[in-house]
């Protein structure tokens, strides 16, 4: 009976461990199958962040360039005040301290030093050598007094907004 009983255990033995085989064959699978799943998440996760991070660049980009745009079309709006306010101020007469005068220069201070805050500035014109890019050439004079495209006198000052958006050019008479 123990040699029966050896022979009827053995195929059970022998199918116990085919399924264990097929078992692990199926573990191993599922877990390849999970790890290949995850590795898909995972990259997809990758690269929605890497989208989210460019997205939030590229507005923060666009957000300051916004403001930067509106900085500068309420500067240009308000160049033609500030000219106006130097054309009283060189209207007032020499010595001339009444509380009007003194008014519109206190102003006109004001404005310059708001614009400076804003990144404002006058373009450099007199004396300086013309530059297409910031400067508007309207007239020109033959003149041995001065160098070469030296720019001799300033029709209207020029404007730039943080040393590299020119507002307005400056429109002057140039040397020949």
């Amino acid at each position: 009976m123990s040699k029966k009983k050896a022979t009827e255990e053995q195929p059970e033995k022998e199918a116990t461990e085919e399924m264990t085989e097929e078992t692990a064959k199926e573990t191993s699978d599922e877990a390849a199958c999970v790890k290949e799943e995850k590795d898909d998440w995972q990259d997809k996760y990758l690269r929605l962040f890497a989208e989210f991070d460019n997205y939030k660049k590229r507005t923060q980009k666009e957000t300051l360039a916004s403001y930067g745009n509106g900085v500068a079309d309420t500067a240009e709006k308000l160049l033609a005040i500030i000219d106006n306010f130097e054309r009283a101020i060189d209207a007032i007469e020499e010595g001339d301290n009444s509380p009007l005068a003194e008014g519109v220069k206190m102003i006109y201070k004001q404005f310059k030093e708001t614009f400076t805050g804003m990144g404002i500035s006058e373009i450099p014109a007199l004396g300086e050598q013309f530059d297409p890019n910031v400067h508007n050439a309207v007239m020109h004079i033959d003149d041995e007094n001065y160098g070469e495209n030296e720019i001799v006198e300033v029709f209207m000052k020029g404007y730039k907004y943080k040393d590299s958006k020119v507002l307005r050019h400056s429109m002057v008479k140039v040397a020949n």
